[in-house]
């Protein structure tokens, strides 16, 4: 098993990657307000080398880090640190996430709309990590860091539609959507189908009761 970073450490660690994350969303008010959509939802990165867990949570425009959490989690990523390393360099983030070492857990979209979010700021997050945690724990945390936030947004927008189609199209774990308007379209040619069906009904208890009545 990996060791665990010293959690004095830890927390002096992330103390100074939450700072720096949020002098550069002081710099940017536009960022700092779209994380109103995910505020109070909480992200937890799981890195197993090293043994490190950090949860992540948007509130009132800025982000705290945090390294223990109790409460229920929006997303979860777990993987090495060589794993998230690998996702933000690599040309293909989707095909990193689905076919890689990383496990993701959880409801992607809104991990996918806060790193589009973040993608755009200007976070230098290996010195303060390697000032707090020295240089190798800091740099493999800086690696989880900018692996989860460093696509950009251009490859945040081709994740979320790649993703979509491999859940679609390849896990089937749900019908693509024309196959859904075809359904619906049947649905509602068979309710007519039974309206009218009804409709001819109801006129011929009509008839068969008048018919009774006369005789």
């Amino acid at each position: 098993m990996a060791a665990a970073i010293d959690p004095a450490l830890h927390t002096a660690g992330l103390a100074a990657a939450e700072a720096a994350i949020n002098r550069a969303l002081d710099l940017a008010p536009a960022s700092a307000a779209a994380l109103a959509s995910l505020q109070d939802k909480v992200f937890a990165l799981h890195c197993t080398a090293p043994q490190v867990d950090v949860y992540l949570q948007p509130t009132d425009g800025h982000i705290r880090l945090m390294g223990r959490y109790d409460g229920p989690v929006t997303t979860s990523i777990r993987g090495q640190a060589s794993d998230f390393a690998q996702l933000a360099t690599t040309n293909d983030p989707a095909a990193a996430l689905i076919n890689g070492e990383l496990a993701l857990h959880g409801d992607s979209a809104p991990l996918i709309e806060l790193q589009g979010i973040l993608a755009h700021l200007d976070v230098d997050w290996e010195a303060p990590l390697v000032d707090a945690l020295g240089d190798v724990a800091g740099h493999q945390l800086a690696q989880v860091l900018r692996g989860v936030f460093n696509w950009g947004r251009q490859a945040s927008t081709g994740l979320a539609r790649q993703v979509e189609e491999f859940i679609h199209e390849e896990a089937r774990l749900c019908p693509p959507k024309l196959e859904l308007e075809d359904f619906y379209r049947d649905v509602q040619e068979l309710q007519m189908q039974v309206d009218r069906l009804a409709s001819r009904a109801q006129r011929l208890r009509k008839r068969l009761r008048e018919r009774a009545a006369r005789t």
